[in-house]
């Protein structure tokens, strides 16, 4: 059937609508004068990172404690650490044995004390030592302090020694200058010599005594006495000298011993030893013979400018104690309220300044578990933070906050927050760079993103997007391909692959927007026209579609449609022709072009084409009514 002529007629005069309308295209941009380029800033083009790179919450074992004003270095940190965590999983030391060996330690101590009954006894005392030094928790400390006695014993015998010897050697000498003093005053010749008389006297003679060769002062065994005498003081000095050295040797080496085991933190032995040292020596000399320039000796004169004596380590070994002894019981009280995070803390500070001392050592294994299950957490918390990995420090932080109501989890908490937020920023910024095809930025906020979150789950996320990133592309040239060809309908086909390879570009967007809305709205008008022609209204159904190809002429699907309708409507379309031929004739025939547009009325009384037709021509014919 001949198609009617009253489709080309509807599109006379009218602008030629699209799908897509492209954008104007902008004027050319001037080519820009070439300019000096600006200096390079100096600056760092990497800024630092704005959180911290270390975050410790509890430093497990600190560099030192200070005691009655004394600041004692506990020596390697991760040496302490390591003792601490093997003193949290070992059983209490409160066995029987253990019980006999702190019993004895009590006992040498009370009878070596000047407060025992009849005066110190060191002779008992020492006799203990062997017992206690049995004990594998002693390290036969006890055993060394045995021999430290005995070698001070011996050196004050060989001292006694040489005391005796001077006073031997000083007997002879006073014989010797007995014997030399008889000789000079008996041992001489008296002789009869005449004196010739002066003038006016009478001649006389005068008896006058002399030495003789080889008698007296003269003679040869006085000067053997004099040598003699001179060998015994020279003897006596060196004597003495070599006492003053042995006895000070002597002491030295004691107080080595005792200073070592305070560092050792043996507190008790401290005691022992310088209770023992009163006893061998009486005189009063308690004074450190250590190097000025040694660290011992700068512990004591750095902190409270003092120089160290025996009783100086020996109040400081009962102050510290003392001192255990209120740390555990902080820890005890702490316990029992919940704040483990506190007690751990005290425990440590218990441990770290008395480790072998009995309230230490006979601390229940079940409270040492709570304690050490707490700080391995803390401690993998703190290498978790180091190592920004988040993820599991989510996990840490609130299991720590189960264990111990007061641990401190606000800078955790701020620390992770701000991280993970960073990281997330900065991959959200790495996407919209890649897809603005700006491999190089979107590398270097992938960069940051992973300084602040390594194990951040969202890089996954982004890697299978830089895998799929050639398919993007490839999604994003077809796109451009159909733009430019104008084949709508397979880009509204393939708008969900197209969706994703766009994000980003504002002229694709909004090509894309005007596609999918212009093409939506035809799809509607094409149901709705087809649901009319299934029912029998094919000049509704007809009209419908001709109105939206005006808008829409090179939609092909919307042509095939009214090309499918067109035989059906053959009647109303010819009416219409033939209304609008009468009409646009010149001179303008308007009673013709009335009749036929009343005819197509007739065909299809609710046509608005009709409608709008007589409604024109009867404005014309009575103009104003």
């Amino acid at each position: 059937m001949k198609l009617p002529r009253i489709l080309p007629l509807l599109l006379v005069g009218l602008a030629q609508a699209q799908v897509y309308t492209p954008p104007p295209q902008p004027a050319p941009a001037p080519v820009p004068q070439e300019t000096a380029p600006a200096p390079a800033s100096s600056g760092n083009s990497n800024p630092a990172s704005p959180l911290g790179q270390e975050f410790p919450l509890l430093d497990a074992s600190a560099e030192t404690i200070t005691i009655g004003g004394i600041t004692i270095p506990l020596g390697d940190n991760r040496l302490l650490k390591a003792r601490f965590e093997k003193y949290l999983s070992q059983p209490a030391e409160d066995g029987e044995e253990a019980e006999a060996y702190r019993a004895t330690i009590k006992e040498i101590l009370d009878t070596v004390s000047p407060f025992h009954a009849g005066g110190p006894d060191l002779y008992e005392a020492f006799k203990k030592l062997p017992t206690a030094s049995v004990y594998p928790g002693d390290a036969n400390i006890c055993g060394s302090l045995a021999e430290a006695i005995y070698s001070s014993m011996l050196a004050k015998k060989d001292i006694q020694g040489l005391k005796n010897l001077n006073a031997s050697i000083e007997a002879e000498k006073q014989h010797i200058i007995s014997q030399a003093d008889w000789a000079s005053r008996h041992e001489k010749e008296t002789m009869l010599r005449q004196v010739p008389a002066k003038a006016g006297e009478k001649q006389g003679s005068t008896t006058e005594t002399q030495v003789v060769p080889g008698q007296g002062v003269a003679s040869l065994k006085y000067a053997d006495q004099l040598r003699r005498i001179a060998e015994i003081e020279a003897m006596k000095k060196a004597n003495i000298a070599r006492t003053e050295t042995q006895t000070i040797s002597t002491k030295a080496q004691y107080q080595v011993s005792m200073a070592q085991w305070f560092f050792q933190r043996r507190y008790e032995h401290v005691l022992m030893a310088s209770r023992f040292y009163n006893q061998i020596w009486k005189d009063g000399d308690s004074a450190l013979r250590i190097n000025k320039n040694s660290d011992v000796a700068k512990l004591f004169t750095q902190s409270v400018g003092i120089n160290p004596t025996v009783s100086s380590l020996d109040s400081l070994s009962n102050e510290a104690i003392r001192e255990v002894e209120s740390y555990v019981q902080a820890f005890e009280l702490m316990l029992s309220r919940g704040e483990l995070h506190s007690a751990s803390k005290r425990l440590m500070e218990a441990f770290a300044l008395g480790e072998f001392l009995p309230p230490v050592e006979t601390l229940p294994l079940e409270k040492k578990q709570m304690v050490a299950g707490y700080v391995r957490d803390l401690d993998e918390l703190y290498g978790s933070l180091q190592a920004h990995d988040f993820t599991r420090a989510k996990v840490l932080c609130a299991s720590l906050k189960q264990q111990a109501k007061d641990f401190p989890s606000s800078k955790v908490d701020s620390v992770i927050a701000a991280s993970t937020l960073a990281s997330d920023l900065a991959i959200e910024e790495a996407k919209a760079q890649l897809m603005a095809r700006d491999s190089d930025k979107a590398a270097e906020k992938i960069r940051q993103a992973t300084e602040f979150w390594p194990t951040n789950p969202k890089l996954d996320d982004f890697r299978k997007l830089v895998g799929n990133s050639s398919a993007l592309v490839m999604a994003r040239n077809d796109f451009d391909r159909l733009l430019s060809e104008g084949n709508y309908r397979e880009i509204a086909n393939r708008q969900y692959e197209f969706a994703p390879a766009i994000q980003g570009d504002a002229q694709r967007q909004e090509a894309f927007k005007q596609i999918i809305t212009n093409l939506t709205t035809i799809e509607t008008a094409l149901s709705k026209a087809s649901e009319f022609s299934r029912v029998g209204q094919n000049y509704s159904a007809w009209e419908q579609l001709a109105k939206l190809r005006k808008d829409f002429p090179d939609d092909p699907k919307l042509g095939r449609e009214l090309e499918i309708l067109a035989p059906k409507v053959a009647d109303f379309t010819k009416a219409l022709d033939q209304a609008e031929q009468f009409e646009n004739r010149t001179p303008k025939q308007t009673g013709s072009a009335l009749s036929w547009y009343l005819k197509a009325r007739g065909i299809y009384p609710q046509s608005d084409f009709a409608k709008a037709g007589i409604d024109r021509l009867l404005d014309q014919i009575m103009p104003g009514e």
